[in-house]
């Protein structure tokens, strides 16, 4: 018999998703039948499945050895890894995070290392604010992600109820994010809302924009205003109504205006021009709209937060933009 405690990390999690999280050798059946037999127990009590779990609990297991994996050693990036963050806010339950453009979010098939989260996790092992060792399953997590090629903010949480607080308020909208773009070209109207439909190609991974409804479309919209306008270069600020994939270049190039660097559905003899192969793109501000209750973060509720510098907009609406002859 193997005992598992409950800390705050895994409060509040049902009894069967935790086992699938803390222990992923045990097959969900079979644990479904060790519940049943009462071979798993809560407290030293048989128990239901879907049980909420709370801190402080103790699991009893009566089950096979095999299905513990042995402990693992901290990961050697976590220790070794000399983490580069760009910090906008952080506090006890929460971190935001001003990624850079060309860097990933997540691991993938290009990238297995130098990721934002690793960096964060880093981060957040050697200040001593988290240990893999102490933890049934939780990890710091992001709740927003994007593109590899866009920079700026993404919300990472530090603790479980953080993590679904904010992927809650992600999910009703209550989370606002605004972003810059440069498009090539002025948008007209100078301000407005872009609505149609997008289809995304996963082969392609690229979205077709629609104005009417098609099989596999999602509806979007896209807020946008004007702030500037040099040359042929606009500074538009974005706001999205909807999350969806590639939802804000595709909007802007819908409208006769893509976004300058972008190679999927800019133009190519503008981008090689400028010499700029990366949307100009950025993240910059996040706004924490709560009109519901956030629990641990209500402290939050009609904060903002933007990054201290974007790129492109100091490289192209400067001062010194166009540069003196």
């Amino acid at each position: 018999m193997r005992e598992l405690s409950i800390g705050a990390n895994d409060a509040g999690q049902r009894l069967d998703r935790f086992l699938g999280k803390s222990l992923p050798a045990l097959p969900s059946a079979l644990a479904q039948k060790y519940i049943r037999l009462k071979r798993i127990k809560v407290n030293g009590r048989g128990s239901r499945r879907d049980v909420r779990l709370q801190q402080g609990d103790t699991l009893q297991l009566y089950i096979d050895d095999a299905f513990f994996a042995e402990p693992e050693a901290v990961p050697g990036f976590l220790d070794r890894f000399v983490p580069h963050l760009r910090v906008v806010y952080e506090d006890e339950n929460l971190l935001l995070a001003d990624k850079r453009p060309g860097q990933s979010v997540h691991t993938d098939e290009t990238e297995k290392v130098d990721t934002l989260i690793h960096h964060i996790q880093a981060y957040l092992y050697q200040r001593g604010e988290w240990d893999p060792g102490r933890e049934n399953a939780f990890a710091p997590a992001l709740c927003n992600r994007i593109d590899r090629n866009t920079g700026g903010i993404v919300l990472a949480a530090k603790n479980a109820e953080a993590l679904r607080i904010l992927n809650g308020k992600i999910r009703a909208h209550e989370i606002e994010k605004t972003y810059l773009c440069i498009t090539v070209g002025r948008p007209k109207p100078a301000q407005g809302t872009i609505t149609g439909f997008l289809r995304k190609d996963e082969d392609r991974r690229q979205v077709t924009f629609y104005r009417h409804p098609v099989p596999g479309g999602r509806s979007a919209a896209t807020r946008y205003r004007t702030l500037e306008t040099r040359g042929e270069l606009s500074l538009v600020e974005c706001g999205l109504l909807t999350g969806r994939t590639h939802q804000i270049r595709a909007s802007m190039a819908e409208m006769g205006c893509p976004l300058l660097g972008d190679g999927k559905y800019g133009r190519g003899d503008v981008n090689r021009r400028y010499h700029e192969s990366r949307q100009a793109l950025y993240a910059y501000r996040v706004t924490f709209d709560f009109p519901t209750d956030a629990g641990i973060l209500n402290y939050l509720r009609g904060r903002s937060f933007e990054v201290e510098k974007v790129p492109f907009r100091e490289k192209y609406f400067s001062l010194t933009y166009p540069p003196r002859r």
